[in-house]
């Protein structure tokens, strides 16, 4: 395995792929933030509160500079953990290379991500009492540790199982799912009231849920594609495990 080819491989596949979802985010989410966020400084006007509208200008359009950023390196860190998963995963799995990256590039959406965003859906920033805060992010990056952990460690075991292919997923498949179901009951749920409009927080959710999904599959081809180009594993400088 040539170790720069394959850095070369996750970095440029993630940096694409985070960049698109940088920008396609400023068109699908952005305006539901600006709504959300237009919510909380009216509340705050209401309230009495004095509100710099200069100030909160320059804030939001700090903030929106910096998505097509904030979207880079989360693309290029999701890039290498798709790599990471395609080195002891690509073998597992039969067709071209573009095949593999996004059968395993859906694995990672649907295990991190689709699966937690069901127990905890996302919510606009300004939605939920900031006092619990660390609470609600320590659920969730717990919901997304035992959902990891538990597809790894299931994953390690199916490699180790003598049945066929078939078989096999269908039976890592069905102790998956009874462990996540267990998970949904037992972790507790969120615990802030939703107050803000239904159609603002359902409009986020669905577009948060699109430009993810999208980043996936984006990520998924091109890792393929610039693997195929570079073909790391066909080099013989430094020996894979």
């Amino acid at each position: 395995m040539n170790s720069l080819s394959f850095l070369v491989v996750t970095v440029l596949s993630g940096t694409i792929a985070g960049t698109i979802l940088g920008l396609i985010n400023l068109v699908l989410v952005e305006p539901y933030l600006d709504r959300a966020i237009g919510i909380e400084v009216q509340n705050s006007i209401d309230a009495g509160e004095e509100v710099n509208p200069v100030e909160h200008f320059n804030y939001r359009f700090w903030q929106k500079g910096g998505e097509i950023v904030a979207g880079t390196i989360l693309g290029m860190s999701f890039g290498a953990l798709l790599g990471i998963v395609f080195v002891f995963g690509r073998k597992l799995i039969p067709g071209s290379n573009i095949k593999k990256a996004l059968v395993l590039s859906g694995v990672i959406w649907l295990v991190i991500f689709m699966i937690p965003a069901i127990k905890y859906p996302a919510n606009p920033p300004t939605v939920g009492d900031p006092d619990t805060i660390n609470y609600r992010q320590y659920l969730f990056i717990s919901f997304i540790l035992i959902s990891g952990l538990t597809a790894l460690g299931l994953s390690l075991i199916y490699t180790k199982m003598k049945a066929k292919s078939s078989l096999k997923f269908l039976t890592i498949t069905i102790i998956y799912t009874i462990i996540m179901i267990n998970a949904f009951i037992l972790v507790p749920p969120n615990p802030d009231e939703i107050t803000a409009p239904t159609d603002l927080v359902n409009g986020f959710r669905i577009m948060s849920m699109l430009t993810m999904t999208v980043f996936w599959i984006v990520l998924g081809i091109t890792f393929g594609l610039i693997w195929d180009k570079l073909k790391p594993h066909e080099t013989t400088q430094f020996k894979t495990v």
